[in-house]
């Protein structure tokens, strides 16, 4: 029985930071909700802009106009607490790092926050704009573009996640080269096959066009650099630290 309770407190704590990770969301909840359709109107001014004079956006079934901004509020409310749910995580698991791992786990979890809000938002004001012109554009004569407002919604989450994952490259890199699965040496001999994936992986994540394609694989380019720089960094204090322990 007593070698149980150990496993039992730890399911405990999880419990109650679950617990208290879902009443915090759904406070935000609470808040977004009340402005749920100022939020998708600031979410579809992208395609609103490029639109042609005189369309509109349109719902194609009876709940849509309803279910949507809620939809897209409670996604929000998600993002806005993502720093509260890490902080939880960093918490339950914290107790069971070396020293050494919780001066590491700490940057990264603040630095993985913050490269995903910075890749969401280089989507909404570069990349959106850019690839709804083409879209609109690129519409047959006699087609009138009217974009259906939960498609849109969806369209436009799977390019916030795509981005946000992107730019999550430094934090894989720095991961890869602590955990020991590579070192920096490797990836840098590595890095043409990076770029042509990066590519591969932009083609994939993107709408097909050329523009959101290349505007995903470059910034990842960029930020495999970045973590290269970091990792090799952080492998050379830790040298310096066995070379003085």
């Amino acid at each position: 029985m007593s070698s149980q309770s150990p496993l039992l407190d730890h399911l405990l704590e999880l419990r109650n930071r679950l617990l208290r990770s879902v009443v915090v969301v759904g406070l935000v909840f609470a808040v977004a909700a009340v402005f749920a359709d100022e939020l998708y109107h600031l979410l579809a001014a992208p395609m609103l802009a490029s639109l042609p004079q005189g369309a509109s956006m349109i719902a194609t079934d009876v709940a849509t106009p309803f279910f949507t901004p809620f939809k897209l509020a409670f996604v929000v409310s998600i993002a806005i607490a993502v720093p509260y749910l890490l902080w939880q995580l960093w918490a339950f698991i914290a107790p069971g790092l070396y020293r050494k791992e919780k001066r590491l786990v700490v940057p990264l979890l603040a630095s993985s926050t913050l490269l995903f809000y910075a890749g969401a938002a280089f989507a909404y004001f570069v990349v959106l704009p850019l690839a709804l012109s083409f879209f609109a554009s690129a519409a047959p004569a006699g087609v009138t573009v009217a974009t259906d407002i939960a498609s849109y919604l969806d369209f436009v989450l799977t390019i916030f996640m795509a981005f946000g994952i992107a730019f999550e490259t430094p934090v894989a890199i720095i991961l890869l080269c602590w955990t020991g699965v590579t070192n920096v040496t490797s990836l840098r001999k590595k890095r043409p096959y990076i770029i042509v994936g990066a590519f591969v992986v932009g083609m994939l994540l993107t709408p097909p066009d050329v523009i959101s394609q290349t505007l995903l694989a470059i910034p990842m380019w960029l930020l495999f650099e970045l973590g290269l720089v970091i990792a090799g960094l952080y492998s050379t204090e830790s040298k310096t630290e066995q070379h003085q322990d």
